[in-house]
């Protein structure tokens, strides 16, 4: 008997969420589906079936994200579900991110789909899959020291410092925090002074310059 999977379709344009399930339906067998519209209903679904996720597709600009912001907070809160991005983008510094922060996969939506199809195997099988170009382009063309850099920084942080350096690029103020984590406002002081040490800033200013560069600089063109 083949494998069974469960996979997490996580977009909030309900047409693209129709057009992979379809698509992944026709390419493997023994496949449950789940959907989401945005990274909060994304962390519930996972939530509801107790974290038993084979494969999140993930889309970089559906709310909540804030650019790369929440696939590390994904991959910080179950480290062991693989993440695939499934973007509209085909820029190469997009694609070089999502994999060094933290993606197994990078599929564009214009793919075909037997070739999304392959790259899902792929990962299933617990290899990474991203198109050949960018392969080709990453793997000859200059290292991103940069990106490289503040993955290693971010990726320190624990899934509710991420939420509360997310609230703090929002502009947010720490009696806002701590109300809408319900938390004490000592609680959130005691985050924000452990995100400053992670990422080796001195002030929150610093910070969300450095979560900033998280974000996507390229429009949402995602549809």
């Amino acid at each position: 008997m083949a494998d069974s999977f469960q996979i997490l379709i996580a977009d909030d344009h309900p047409l693209v969420r129709g057009a992979l399930k379809q698509a992944l339906s026709s390419e493997l067998e023994n496949v449950t589906l789940y959907e989401a519209g945005s990274l909060s209903e994304a962390i519930e679904q996972i939530e509801a079936h107790n974290g038993d996720i084979d494969l999140v597709l993930l889309d970089l600009h559906m709310p909540g994200m804030n650019g790369f912001t929440g696939l590390f907070t994904l991959r910080a809160s179950y480290p062991d579900i693989p993440v695939s991005i499934v973007s509209a983008s085909q820029e190469l510094p997009v694609v070089r991110r999502s994999i060094e922060y933290g993606a197994s996969a990078f599929v564009p939506k214009s793919a075909p789909v037997d070739q999304i199809g392959t790259a899902i195997r792929t990962v299933l099988n617990g290899d990474m899959w991203m198109p050949d170009w960018a392969r080709d382009a990453i793997e000859n063309g200059p290292a991103d020291d940069e990106a490289t850099g503040l993955a290693e920084k971010i990726g320190q942080l624990t899934p509710q410092q991420l939420r509360v350096l997310n609230m703090l690029t929002e502009g947010k103020l720490n009696k806002q925090i701590a109300y809408e984590l319900d938390v004490t406002e000592a609680t959130v002081k005691a985050h924000v002074s452990a995100i400053l040490r992670k990422l080796s800033v001195h002030s929150r200013t610093q910070a969300v310059i450095m979560a900033r560069e998280l974000q996507l600089q390229e429009p949402a063109i995602d549809a």
